[in-house]
């Protein structure tokens, strides 16, 4: 089978990078068409995966609106010459269409209901298959295949994931003495639009608290203050699982990490403007197993903070959940190489 990945975040590079794999070493040929967005080309370089790319984030509305538009037409081009027998993507509106355009069949993965909301009339109405959690909130009928895991079970389930201590002490950092990890997002994407995070003033508060109780790494999309350079995250992209992995805690406004540090058995806090009634359904879930502790107001936030921190029985819990919660989860790569051939065939 020929089958194509459209990946244009470098979460996109993980929930896919096993399935890439998988097919090739099954004899298959795979064609992955890329988007400049933060690190996701870096991912691919690590991981070895060829890729071609098609477009680069643009950093206006009328930008993004003329890249979606141009990128389309390079993905259909792209579809005809790989002779692609499926198109796979998550929630990619270019990836359905082009896909559609072509008489290819596609698989759309998606597992957060805000962003989905925004884009489902470009995407759903295009794709041949959509799969997401099983707890989910939305319904596509008859397309819609639920499963019992989340994206990040895709790289991060122990059938995936091996951590390994080593990159992280060539970067000098020690996996035996305490660290915590922070991550603050842009909130420049199309889907983040009139939401936010951590302040300032929080941050700032965050770091003089954690640097008082061990090492503090900070990864930020956004340019940081010239007093937070000195906790910039040391490591290469490709070596973040293995940092969240042996951390003592994470903070942040980030989506994605939160999820991977709780699933790790790491104690994650997520502070945001999306926490509340209409927030992604994931993200209630894991609060409800004890792994991820979310909060709109950021002061609740440093709170819980303090409180797990200075908790000697906070690691050991994290663990003991985090191992219940996964009894009952699959690796979700089996989930993308059964959609991904099923609608190849």
């Amino acid at each position: 089978m020929n089958v194509h990945f459209e990946v244009g975040h470098p979460a996109h590079v993980h929930l896919f990078k096993h399935a890439i794999w998988d097919l090739e070493a099954a004899g298959h040929q795979t064609l992955v068409t890329a988007r400049e967005k933060e690190v996701t080309t870096d991912l691919l370089d690590a991981y070895d995966i060829d890729y071609r790319v098609l477009s680069r984030q643009a950093d206006s509305t009328p930008g993004l609106i003329l890249e979606w538009a141009l990128r389309e037409l390079k993905l259909v081009r792209a579809i005809r010459e790989f002779d692609s027998d499926v198109v796979v993507s998550h929630l990619s509106p270019v990836a359905a269409q082009a896909a559609r355009l072509t008489g290819t069949p596609s698989v759309t993965f998606t597992d957060d209901e805000v962003e989905t909301q925004t884009l489902e009339r470009l995407t759903v109405p295009f794709t041949s298959r959509i799969c997401t959690p099983a707890n989910f909130e939305m319904d596509f009928g008859r397309k819609h295949r639920r499963y019992d895991g989340y994206h990040e079970l895709a790289y991060l389930h122990p059938d995936r994931f091996d951590p390994d201590p080593e990159p992280l002490s060539e970067h000098g950092i020690a996996v035996d003495e305490p660290y915590y990890v922070l991550r603050f997002v842009s909130w420049e994407a199309h889907h983040d639009v009139g939401n936010s995070g951590f302040s300032r003033e929080a941050k700032r508060e965050l770091v003089e608290y954690l640097s008082g109780h061990g090492e503090v790494y900070i990864t930020s999309e956004s340019e940081l203050p010239e007093a937070f350079e000195a906790y910039r995250l040391p490591v290469p992209p490709e070596t973040i699982h293995d940092l969240l992995y042996y951390a003592d805690g994470y903070v942040g406004d980030s989506q994605t990490m939160a999820m991977e540090a709780g699933l790790l058995g790491t104690p994650s806090i997520r502070s945001n403007s999306f926490v509340g009634d209409d927030d992604v359904s994931m993200f209630g879930e894991l609060e409800e197993h004890g792994l991820v502790f979310n909060f709109r107001e950021e002061g609740d936030a440093i709170a819980k903070l303090k409180e797990l921190v200075e908790d000697p029985e906070t690691a050991a819990r994290w663990e003991g959940r985090r191992e219940r919660l996964l009894e009952a989860r699959v690796d979700v790569t089996d989930i993308v190489l059964e959609e991904a051939l099923g609608a190849a065939a």
